[in-house]
């Protein structure tokens, strides 16, 4: 069965994430920029890099190598035309639902939202695989909440298609597991967002 982010096109994503009635795309955003605050990193990987929201805030004089995995194409492409600029951008086409990626360990892993499309089996791995030592993890999660679906609805009707395969992660389960990978919580953040949902951010780095 052919994975649904594949029939969900770049302009539905961003517009649904964009939109009046979710907002999404600004907060990641600016969780993303708060990764990067806290570790200053060499190298990053993003896994679900979509179009590349949130890269402006890299600066290329500090990050030298990013990488950014997503299982859509044009996703990817979209992202190599838009941030050309960046001379060690490495794009991977991968489904982190059904393999563990093997690549160069980089020292911050970040995984907005990922994890609830993805699952917290193979793409946890990878997620942990891709860093080096001494290096972060940082994940994204969405919060729950008692008024709205998982997935807001939207005009862009592609997007209805993810909520079989949509699950909230549990974010105390999150931090435990990974503690007992050896990765300490060191940072946390929140982000509310329309209709009483919110983002959860934890920044973990190994013990």
């Amino acid at each position: 069965m052919a994975n649904p982010w594949l029939g969900v096109s770049l302009a539905d994503y961003e517009g649904h994430m964009n939109s009046a009635e979710v907002q999404q795309l600004g907060a990641l955003s600016d969780l993303f920029a708060e990764a990067l605050a806290f570790r200053y990193p060499e190298s990053v990987a993003i896994l679900g890099i979509a179009g590349g929201n949130g890269l402006d805030h890299i600066d290329a004089s500090v990050t030298k190598r990013v990488v950014g995995l997503d299982v859509n194409p044009r996703y990817l492409e979209a992202a190599r035309q838009r941030y050309s600029r960046l001379s060690g951008l490495e794009l991977y086409c991968a489904d982190l639902a059904k393999t563990v990626v093997h690549l160069p360990p980089v020292q911050l892993v970040h995984a907005a939202l990922v994890f609830e499309h993805a699952g917290v089996g193979l793409c946890l791995e990878s997620a942990l695989s891709l860093v080096a030592p001494g290096g972060v993890l940082s994940a994204v999660v969405q919060l729950p909440s008692e008024l709205e679906e998982p997935v807001s609805p939207s005009r862009f009707h592609s997007m209805r298609n993810l909520k079989p395969d949509f699950s909230l992660i549990d974010r105390a389960w999150l931090c435990n597991t990974l503690a007992g990978r050896g990765f300490r919580r060191a940072y946390q953040a929140r982000r509310s967002l329309p209709a009483g949902k919110g983002f959860w951010m934890g920044i973990f780095a190994q013990v």
